[in-house]
């Protein structure tokens, strides 16, 4: 596909054989490398100015689990009735296995949409992918590791406000500890899946890219503001863009400026793919919407931009997240209801 942050194999047919050669010349490794040089610089400068409050925003954070449900009820549900698992890639066959399959996506989706035994249906979640990989492979399944992220976000914060499990006590309020490691896990999903894309449909297929944009020119945009990138040569800096991206979200600098920004590729392709885009995009949409406004708020900023809350505690305020959903004696580290 001709714009970045976009999925070629959700609509080209064609499946060329991977040519590792093109990700491996001197232009390419030198734009990667400069991926890594922009991550570094916005990881440092992030320790100077983490971001801008919002407090709006910020007082949205108690229903981001909430917000992440809704996103992945939405697009489990719209995959399955285009007869797709987890990606419009995967098409279900009507078999045994493509049934087990479609209600594997149809539980964990109730299971989300309702709020009830949401911990278990993450577990679901989690669990699709390796019974995909018995049917479709790994490499489709890898492209959709972002879903890994989801389910480990909900899995650590419980489902949340609005939910069964809330209304009925069993799930507690996340506390800041638990909250931390979900948006890790949702950052890294995100930055991991766009890098493998990154070089699945682009810098280590370069034909599939050229076959899709063959047969839609218009979608060079380098070529239509007047820059003159050939075909490949956009490839190449559209499947850096991706990679560079994707080692954003997984550092953590800068989220709403980086969240911004990827917001504008990504948008744009519903313009010219529709439903499909914006059914299999949802996902991201929802991990964007979480690094946004918890990034928003001074305090639980923090929680969005850490390297790593797995080795040691979050420093901080434990309560702080609770105090924020009106519950300041919740206890920072429910166990799982």
């Amino acid at each position: 596909m001709g714009l970045p942050l976009a999925h070629e194999t959700w609509f080209e047919d064609s499946r060329p054989a991977m040519d590792w050669g093109f990700a491996g010349e001197p232009l390419t490794l030198a734009l990667l490398a400069g991926a890594v040089a922009i991550t570094l610089a916005l990881r440092i400068l992030a320790g100077l100015r983490s971001g801008v409050d919002i407090p709006f925003l910020g007082r949205m954070a108690p229903w981001m689990p909430f917000a992440i449900r809704m996103h992945l009820a939405v697009s489990l549900i719209g995959l399955l009735s285009l007869g797709v698992y987890l990606s419009p890639t995967m098409d279900l066959q009507a078999d045994v296995a493509g049934i087990l399959l479609g209600a594997v996506m149809a539980v964990v989706a109730i299971g989300m949409a309702s709020g009830w035994r949401v911990r278990e249906a993450a577990w679901l979640l989690i669990a699709a992918g390796p019974l995909g990989m018995l049917e479709f492979g790994v490499s489709p399944v890898l492209q959709r590791i972002d879903l890994l992220g989801l389910a480990v976000f909900v899995l650590l914060t419980g489902p949340g406000r609005w939910s069964a499990d809330h209304e009925l006590g069993r799930a507690p309020e996340p506390g800041t500890l638990d909250t931390a490691r979900a948006i890790w896990a949702l950052r890294v999903g995100a930055g991991v899946a766009l890098i493998i894309v990154a070089f699945v449909e682009k810098l280590a297929n370069p034909d599939l890219a050229l076959a899709f944009l063959q047969s839609n020119p218009e979608l060079n945009v380098a070529r239509q503001v007047g820059l003159g990138f050939s075909d490949l040569e956009f490839i190449r800096v559209a499947g850096a863009v991706e990679v560079l991206f994707g080692l954003l979200l997984i550092s953590g600098a800068l989220p709403q400026a980086i969240v911004l920004i990827a917001g504008i590729p990504f948008n744009a392709t519903l313009w010219f793919f529709g439903t499909n885009e914006l059914l299999g995009h949802l996902p991201t949409y929802g991990t964007m919407l979480v690094l946004l406004v918890i990034g928003s708020d001074p305090k639980l900023r923090p929680h969005v931009s850490g390297l790593s809350p797995w080795s040691h505690r979050v420093k901080g305020d434990e309560g702080a997240l609770d105090r924020r959903r009106g519950n300041p004696g919740a206890d920072p580290s429910p166990r799982p209801g």
